[in-house]
């Protein structure tokens, strides 16, 4: 590689680097404009969700055969990139294959297990496709998915499939040129699968052939670069969120709700009034749930960028199965759409936000939907990475309830005879024990 070349590369991957770091740091100033939350404590525990449902994902082999082609995507994209970093040193330093004469026989070893991988890695995205696009699965011809988030799906498996046949290829070209002596092509020994491709590239001329190896080198790292800053505008970005929602993922029981220290510090001072503190005009109002993604927690706003758009929630759904409007992906989806927004309204105005008449709840999503939740949890359970979309929904419908007063009249009837009766029944609490009284 001449020294035109060695400069190329360097620019190459200073601005790729820079654009994937700038993107990141947006995203991460739009989750911390959720409000704070304090998750800490039992490191144990949330360290071992992070091996097993980031690195393991163990969520995703209850379903055994998709698991497996998922797992071999996931291997091959963590491990296959190992090799990048001989690519990015070569690219650097000039040089070619600069890990053979380190490592020896153990180099045609990691190369043979890429190879197998990307092998893999094609015959997985291929199956993915078709059952995308002419299997058409019910939860990925949902219309949550129209428009851009299908089409992203799809732009993902194909950039897989070329990047890995890029690499076959490549390592192809290598070995015939290997074969025909070129200079600076060090024998590395036959490799398992683009070995049996070289024979194709045997009649080709040595110019020929490094063209290819060149091409196919280059085209391999600028796909490596752009796939990498395309990963924050895709859905795709759960492959690194992953693990810190995993790490942050509530160790409560999915059934035991988180109920709200002003909530109840305003039942406290209408029992005990003497409790209350002084009102006074400096007093910021108690503002009760969330009406726009940023009234979220920080780590509901975490759930929303790390969600995969895989559907399994809204599979598992009792509502969406039943024809209601809800779908946790689509609140997952609406939630991230929303923070993005504030993000850029924030940016555009020089960090402050410009109110736009737009709110999470009514503009992105409606009182049906949210009514329709039973709060069952399935969703939460299904997820493979460890999101809830219930924290989203009760802190919007608190919103709705608390500060909107907008409850079906049924509700209301509840909340007046828990109020009055401390039960949800019309029963006055001094005739509960009545059935009692009439057996004695």
């Amino acid at each position: 590689m001449n020294y035109f070349q060695q400069a190329a590369f360097l620019l190459l991957s200073a601005f790729a680097i820079w654009l994937f770091a700038k993107n990141i740091n947006q995203i991460k100033k739009n989750i911390l404009l959720g409000r704070a939350k304090d998750i800490s404590g039992n490191s144990a525990a949330r360290w071992k969700n992070v091996l097993l449902l980031a690195f393991g994902q163990k969520k995703m082999f209850r379903n055994p055969l998709v698991a497996l082609l998922h797992f071999v995507v996931y291997i091959g994209f963590v491990i296959i990139n190992i090799e990048v970093l001989e690519i990015v040193l070569d690219g650097i330093l000039g040089t070619h294959r600069l890990f053979l004469p380190v490592l020896g026989g153990l180099y045609s070893f990691l190369i043979n297990s890429f190879e197998i991988l990307a092998a893999g890695v094609i015959v997985a995205c291929a199956i993915f496709l078709v059952r995308r696009n002419i299997i058409k699965l019910k939860r990925f011809i949902s219309k949550d998915l129209d428009g851009w988030p299908r089409s992203d799906a799809n732009y993902i498996l194909f950039t897989e499939i070329i990047l890995m046949s890029l690499f076959l290829t490549m390592n192809a070209a290598d070995r015939a040129l290997q074969l025909q002596g070129a200079l600076h092509y060090a024998d590395s020994g036959n490799f398992i699968v683009s070995g049996n491709l070289a024979s194709l590239f045997g009649e080709l001329s040595t110019s020929t052939l490094i063209a290819v190896e060149r091409g196919c080198w280059w085209l391999h790292i600028i796909g490596i670069f752009a796939f990498l800053n395309y990963l924050p505008y895709s859905k795709h970005l759960h492959i690194l969120l992953a693990f810190p929602n995993a790490y942050y993922a509530r160790l409560e029981p999915m059934g035991e709700m988180e109920n709200m220290k002003n909530v109840q510090n305003e039942v406290l001072y209408m029992m005990q009034p003497e409790l209350a503190p002084a009102v006074s005009d400096a007093t910021t109002p108690v503002k009760f749930g969330a009406k726009d993604a940023n009234d979220l927690s920080w780590k509901s706003l975490l759930d929303a960028y790390s969600c995969t758009e895989c559907g399994r929630c809204s599979t598992a759904c009792p509502a969406n199965k039943t024809g209601k409007l809800l779908s946790p992906r689509k609140i997952m989806m609406d939630t991230r759409d929303r923070i993005h927004e504030i993000g850029k309204n924030i940016k555009a105005n020089g960090g402050t936000f410009k109110p736009d008449g737009k709110t999470l709840v009514n503009d992105y999503i409606t009182t049906e939907e949210l009514r329709a939740c039973t709060s069952c949890n399935a969703c939460v359970q299904e997820c493979p990475v460890s999101i809830n979309p219930l924290d989203i929904i009760f802190e919007l419908r608190r919103s709705l309830v608390m500060e909107d007063s907008n409850a079906p009249q049924e509700w209301n009837a509840m909340f007046s005879n828990i109020e009055n009766n401390f039960a949800p029944w019309k029963l006055s609490p001094d005739d509960r024990d009545g059935w009692v009284r009439e057996l004695s």
